[in-house]
């Protein structure tokens, strides 16, 4: 009966075992290439990159980033299980039981973000057309002249 109670006792204090391993928040990085870009999320996060953003682990979201003279460009960040997520997750089945599955399965701690790091190169706006002066095209060439044959 003892054994019962600790094993209880173990699964209510460990939680989730990729909880405890791996926590419910995750580190994203950000890097534009030139540096210097706002890169803007959409779960209302901001930054200047190069720059690391803390996020939920569950949280799937998208980074926009944009600098004066560039074009815009946008990243979907998505959620995948991770090698250690899983491995976490599986731990529950000596320790945490199916509270622990719970836990891990309701805080996200079993997944991780990708791309990790967000990257991207941006690439210069392009100029407006100015007055440009449309191509002259040539003048068709002349006929050639044909030789007339006197009749006889």
């Amino acid at each position: 009966m003892s054994r019962f109670i600790l094993a209880a006792a173990a699964s209510l204090a460990l939680g989730g075992c990729a909880t405890v391993t791996r926590g419910t928040t995750d580190q994203i990085q950000l890097v534009s290439e030139p540096d210097g870009a706002t890169a803007k999320t959409s779960l209302a996060q901001q930054c200047l990159t190069p720059c690391t953003l803390q996020v939920s682990r569950k949280d799937e979201f998208s980074v926009t980033f944009s600098k004066p003279g560039f074009t815009d460009q946008s990243v979907q960040v998505k959620t995948r299980v991770a090698g250690s997520g899983a491995a976490g997750f599986a731990g529950n089945v000596l320790f945490g039981g199916v509270v622990g599955m719970g836990v891990d399965a309701a805080t996200g701690s079993t997944l991780e973000h990708v791309p990790n790091p967000v990257s991207v190169v941006l690439k210069p706006a392009g100029r407006p057309a100015r007055g440009k002066p449309a191509p002259r095209g040539r003048a068709p060439a002349p006929a050639p002249e044909t030789e007339e044959t006197p009749e006889t």
